[in-house]
């Protein structure tokens, strides 16, 4: 992985998160990839924050997408390791959160991790369990 690749990345993937594209951002994503994220465990308790498979992500993503239509994210850094990035951005309510991906040979993404500066990342959001 490049700089030059990650933040090609990360501009589709911004680009596909703001105009509300689940698709799109699910294109980056491996049939089989995990995610995990401390919104995940408060928004779906059942999964302990982490999703197993494009369809688990999908159904986390779409709940998002419902809960939050004002969801926008602002890209402010983008960092590259040998076969990930992080994706440093300001969300809809101005909190930097950190998106930690990691690539296959392929180039899609197998393991995603929401990282965020806030224990209550979810109620900050204004987000309540399901």
């Amino acid at each position: 992985m490049d700089i030059e690749t990650a933040r090609q990345f990360a501009a589709s993937w911004v680009r596909a998160w703001n105009d509300h594209d689940l698709d799109g951002v699910l294109s980056h994503f491996d049939d089989d990839a995990d995610f995990s994220s401390p919104v995940a465990a408060q928004l779906l308790p059942h999964t302990g924050g982490v999703l197993h498979g494009k369809q688990a992500i999908r159904d986390y993503w779409t709940i998002g997408l419902q809960r939050f239509p004002d969801l926008y994210f602002e890209i402010v850094h983008v960092y590259c390791g040998l076969d990930l990035i992080v994706i440093n951005y300001r969300n809809h309510t101005g909190g930097l959160v950190s998106e930690v991906l990691t690539f296959n040979a392929a180039g899609q993404v197998v393991t995603g991790a929401g990282t965020y500066l806030l224990q209550d990342a979810a109620g900050a959001s204004g987000a309540h369990p399901v």
